[in-house]
């Protein structure tokens, strides 16, 4: 037992040193965001907020689906040998496994629906961008 709290503290010391810190970089609007405090106007586009809740709801989906597989594959090791519980564990683990195929699905739809609805993020060059028309000339 104690082999196993040493291994799992350790596992958690890797995880929590291999954690990305996620930086926030911010724009400088030139006090625009000070000026319309009092005003009511909204700083977000409802565009974004409508992004970012779907975003934030399949993250979470994901991740329930991910704890699920977990948690299955623990069941299935102690397990000890029961079938019945084994054939538990295995079908908690197809399940979620499908739910997690799902939402990345799911996830990757949403993104290029996005994507197509966001204007370009630049000029437009003809012939370097992909999609990018130059002038129609009419002879």
């Amino acid at each position: 037992m104690k082999k196993i709290k040493k291994f799992l503290e350790y596992k958690l010391l890797l995880a929590v040193a291999l954690f990305p810190v996620v930086t926030l970089a911010a724009d400088n609007n030139y006090g625009l965001d000070t000026a319309s405090q009092g005003t009511g106007v909204l700083t977000r586009k409802p565009y974004d907020i409508a992004t970012y809740v779907v975003n934030a709801l399949l993250g979470l989906l994901g991740t329930l689906f991910t704890v699920l597989i977990i948690l299955g594959g623990f069941k299935w090791m102690t397990a000890q040998g029961n079938k019945d519980k084994v054939q538990e564990a295995r079908q908690l683990i197809v399940n979620a496994s499908i739910g997690l195929a799902i939402v990345l699905l799911s996830y990757t739809i949403v993104r290029v629906a996005i994507n197509s609805f966001q204007a370009p993020p630049g000029p437009c060059v003809p012939g370097v961008d992909p999609g990018c028309q130059g002038p129609v000339y009419v002879s």
